[in-house]
């Protein structure tokens, strides 16, 4: 048996890997870079040619573009409003709101506490919830809101986007994850039939999901209503309310993603071994009890990859927003975002001004923001522990 070591086994291992490593750098890389060069620049319809040099070009010259003038204005009209003494105020009051959550944190994150599995702790977050709340409150929560709202087309946007992410991921922990359950259990008959079935939102494209939708919510032929108005109830006008919108697009984007968990959770459920739950019958613990401390725990390993990677997902949404709500819409006045134009839907609405230094800028922030809240979830939830031990 011939053994390969030092600099032929490197060799090989580069040669298998640089396929894959020139792909990363010429798709992914790249394009990263170039579009944060762009975000320093004043490229536009006006500015559109590169510059034989960037360090003699002006930015007054028609045709070319050059670096901006201040270098980061790109940025500095994003964040600008929201770093004023009063937006800064509004910042540190809503900030506050965390105090409770990392104070949770921190506890469970003790010795006694690190013994125990997350359904000993669960009364632990209630009551972070009740203190928020107070501090909400008292703090005067809204009123911060309000201002930050009031300071530009950036924290819209991304505050709709990151509520969005917020309300659609625990409806699709929850719904796929009754689902999984109950087809699991052995008293169910059927169970491929049921299971295609509840599969089949997810393997319908997303675009005839979306349409079809549609036409569910419309306000004088749409499905909804004509059933309300055969009980005599005037149905509202769904997609022409913000509120109404907002919820529209939530409960359509549960609608195509609960398969995905249900899916994930089916397969963990397979892998809990029947002993535990016998062992727990034997020590009689009742059903709710064997999910809290058996089902719920082991199915983490499982759940937690699914659940960053459908937030990621979900917060670059674009394609069913856009159909259903009439791209973004209901509109809340000229040159204002849409009640529902969340991060990926007001970028391409920025893409086809063809501002391209600002809309770089906007991007480079959002990567950033993206890529900042994988690693601290992968940091919090530690669902790649098991693979460097």
């Amino acid at each position: 048996m011939i053994t390969l070591k030092g600099w032929r086994k490197t060799v090989i291992i580069l040669g298998f890997l640089l396929p894959t490593l020139l792909g990363v750098i010429v798709f992914s890389l790249y394009p990263v870079l170039f579009n944060v060069f762009i975000s320093f620049t004043n490229r536009n319809l006006s500015h559109y040619r590169p510059p034989e040099s960037m360090l003699t070009c002006s930015p007054d010259d028609f045709g070319t573009y050059c670096w901006n003038a201040p270098l980061f204005g790109n940025y500095a009209r994003l964040f600008g409003p929201l770093m004023t003494r009063a937006s800064l105020a509004a910042w540190a009051r809503l900030l506050m709101l965390m105090l409770p959550w990392l104070g949770v944190y921190m506890i469970t994150r003790r010795r006694g506490y690190r013994t125990m599995t997350a359904a000993d702790t669960w009364w632990v977050w209630p009551l972070a919830f009740a203190f928020s709340y107070a501090i909400w409150s008292l703090a005067g929560g809204q009123a911060a809101i309000n201002h930050l709202m009031n300071s530009g087309d950036f924290f819209i946007v991304m505050f709709r986007t990151f509520l969005y992410v917020a309300l659609c991921l625990p409806f699709f922990v929850i719904t796929g994850g009754v689902l999984a359950i109950i087809l699991s259990n052995d008293h169910i008959r059927a169970k491929p039939l049921f299971r295609t079935v509840l599969i089949l939102p997810w393997a319908v494209p997303s675009y005839i999901t979306a349409k079809i939708w549609q036409f569910f919510f419309r306000s004088e032929h749409g499905t909804i209503n004509q059933v309300l108005g055969i009980f005599g109830i005037q149905g509202p006008a769904w997609l022409q309310t913000d509120m109404l919108a907002f919820g529209a697009v939530v409960l359509i984007n549960v609608w195509l993603s609960y398969p995905f968990f249900m899916t994930v959770i089916m397969g963990g459920l397979q892998t809990i071994s029947r002993d535990l739950y016998e062992a727990a019958e034997v020590d009689g613990a009742n059903w709710w009890q064997q999910l809290r401390q058996i089902t719920i725990p082991m199915l983490r390993p499982a759940v937690m990859p699914a659940i960053v990677l459908s937030a990621i997902t979900t917060f670059q949404m674009f394609n069913t927003v856009w159909l259903v709500t009439d791209r973004g819409g209901p509109t809340r006045g000229a040159g204002r975002p849409g009640a529902t134009e969340f991060v990926m839907l007001y970028a391409y609405k920025q893409f086809r001004s063809q501002n391209y230094g600002a809309i770089s800028a906007f991007s480079v922030v959002v990567f950033l923001l993206l890529f900042g809240a994988t690693l601290l979830s992968l940091r919090l939830t530690r669902i790649t522990k098991g693979a460097y031990e």
